[in-house]
C-alpha cells in the first residue's frame, strides 16, 4: 500500500504501525481515514503520538469505525458513560486490567471491532508498556495436522469469568456466554485467525475437560510465542488501536506503586 496522506512506519514485519501526520482532535477527510483504516488492517494495531483529544474527539474518530460498544458491567466508566472506560493503576490498586493475554469482550455474539486507548498519564520511571500479538500468524505457523484437528472445533467464551467480582456489583442482565470457532475467518481481510484466549475462554466443547485444557494450554502458549508480537512504550498523548478479531494484548503491569492512566472506547464490528 502507498499512502499519499499518513505516514506508516512498521513497528516488526508482523504486527504494529506507527502513523504520523494526523491530529485526530480534527475531522479527518475520507482519503486520510481510509489510508488509515487500510493501515490499521494491515498492522493489526495502529499507534499515534502527540495527540490532545477530548472525550468526545475520542469518541468521533472512534465512530469512524463503527458505533461504540458499551462494555458489560464496567468498573470504571467515565462520568458515568459505558463507553468510555477510565485504564488507572496506582499505589493502592491490588490487581490491574488486562495483565494476562486476551481480546476483548469474545464473549459477546458479535466480538469487538477493536478499542482504542488514549494515555493522559504514564509512569514517573517508566514502565506500564502494552504487547501486542498476531493471531494470523499464531494461525499460519501451526502444522498442517493441528490446523485440520481444529478446524470445526468451537470454544465457549464465558463473560462471568471477567465481569462478576473484583470490586464489581453485580450485573443488571445476565453476561454473555457464547460458543465460537477455534478458528475463526476476519470478516474483513478474510484471513483465518486463532481465536480462543486465556481470559474468556473456558473450553472446547467437542472435547473431555482434560483434552480441552490441554489443547487450550498449548494453543496459548503457542499464541504467546515472541515472533508474532510488539511492544509499545507509551507516552502521555499516545493513542493506540488495535484489531481485536485478529490481535491479543497484555498489559505490563511492572510499575506499581506509579500512576497509569488513559480513557479506552471500544468500536462495535457492525
Amino acid at each position: 500500500m502507498t499512502y499519499q496522506t499518513i505516514e506508516v512506519r512498521k513497528v516488526t514485519p508482523r504486527i504494529g504501525a506507527e502513523i504520523f501526520g494526523v491530529d485526530l482532535s480534527r475531522e479527518l477527510s475520507n482519503r486520510q481515514f481510509d489510508e488509515i483504516r487500510t493501515a490499521f488492517l494491515e498492522n493489526q494495531v495502529i499507534f499515534f503520538r502527540d495527540q490532545t483529544l477530548s472525550i468526545e474527539q475520542q469518541k468521533a474518530f472512534g465512530r469512524r469505525f463503527g458505533p461504540l460498544h458499551k462494555v458489560p458491567n464496567p468498573r470504571r466508566p467515565v462520568n458515568g458513560d459505558p463507553e468510555v472506560i477510565a485504564i488507572f493503576a496506582d499505589e493502592n490498586s491490588k490487581a490491574v486490567s488486562g495483565d494476562i493475554w486476551h481480546s476483548d469482550t469474545t464473549s459477546d455474539p458479535n466480538p469487538p471491532l477493536g478499542s482504542m486507548l488514549y494515555m493522559l498519564e504514564v509512569p514517573e520511571h517508566g514502565g506500564g508498556d502494552t504487547m501486542f500479538a498476531s493471531m494470523y500468524h499464531a494461525y499460519e505457523t501451526l502444522s498442517d495436522s493441528m490446523k485440520s484437528f481444529l478446524e470445526g472445533l468451537t470454544a465457549i467464551h464465558d463473560g462471568a469469568r471477567v465481569y462478576v467480582g473484583k470490586g464489581r456489583p453485580a450485573p443488571a442482565t445476565p453476561l454473555p456466554q457464547t460458543e465460537h470457532p477455534v478458528i475463526r475467518v476476519h470478516r474483513e481481510t478474510g484471513r483465518k485467525v486463532l481465536f480462543v484466549n486465556k481470559l474468556f475462554t473456558s473450553h472446547i466443547v467437542q472435547l473431555s475437560p482434560n483434552e480441552s485444557e490441554g489443547v487450550l494450554e498449548m494453543l496459548y502458549r503457542h499464541a504467546a510465542s515472541p515472533e508474532f508480537q510488539c511492544r509499545f512504550k507509551w507516552q502521555v498523548g499516545s493513542v493506540g488501536m488495535w484489531d481485536n478479531r485478529c490481535a491479543h494484548h497484555y498489559a505490563v503491569w511492572d510499575y506499581f506503586p506509579q500512576r497509569r492512566f488513559g480513557h479506552r472506547i471500544t468500536i462495535s464490528d457492525a
